[in-house]
């Protein structure tokens, strides 16, 4: 009986912690969404905002630039392997950045994780599907509703599912994001 117990004790703070993170990302104060998700994820950039509806799982493997932008309802997994985000980062809304999927080659449907790496001044459009093990280099852009699937190169441009280069970017990327939220 007291081993129930102690498990339903377990279930009920892990399910407490999760429903106050989804509330917290939907609370209308940049303030209140800042002070938590400093400490909900492992680094968190200075100058740097988290828009309401940012879904965080697995925190500790993510750490956030300074100056970066990541826009509503994005989705940032960090369960399969570490998740970082560099400076001047602008992440528009509805992005999904998984570090964990499938292996649709093993028979038995067993995950697989991987790193994922976003260098500094990279942008990244909206509704764009980031998987495992994939690097973006320095000032690279990725088109809306773009699957990286591969490494882009610096200053390269890609889009299309998968994402493939669909040009060069000619920016000296001297810009530094300073997003000003309405309401402290």
């Amino acid at each position: 009986m007291k081993s129930f117990l102690v498990r339903l004790l377990k279930v009920y703070i892990s399910l407490k912690s999760y429903l106050f993170n989804e509330w917290a990302m939907y609370f209308p104060s940049h303030t209140f969404r800042e002070f938590f998700v400093r400490r909900t994820i492992h680094s968190f950039g200075k100058k740097s905002t988290i828009l309401m509806g940012v879904e965080i799982r697995s925190g500790k493997n993510i750490s956030i630039g300074d100056n970066t932008i990541i826009n509503q309802k994005v989705l940032l997994y960090g369960r399969g392997g570490k998740l970082i985000i560099g400076n001047n980062v602008d992440i528009a809304q509805e992005t999904n950045i998984w570090t964990l999927e499938h292996d649709v080659h093993d028979d038995y449907h067993k995950s697989k994780g991987d790193d994922i790496i976003i260098e500094d001044h990279v942008w990244i459009a909206s509704r764009v599907t980031i998987l495992p093990g994939v690097t973006i280099g320095r000032g690279a852009v990725v088109a809306c509703n773009s699957v990286v699937t591969k490494n882009v190169e610096e200053l390269t441009i890609v889009g299309g599912v998968p994402a493939k280069p669909i040009g060069k970017r000619r920016s000296g990327l001297l810009y530094e994001m300073n997003y000003k939220p309405l309401f402290r």
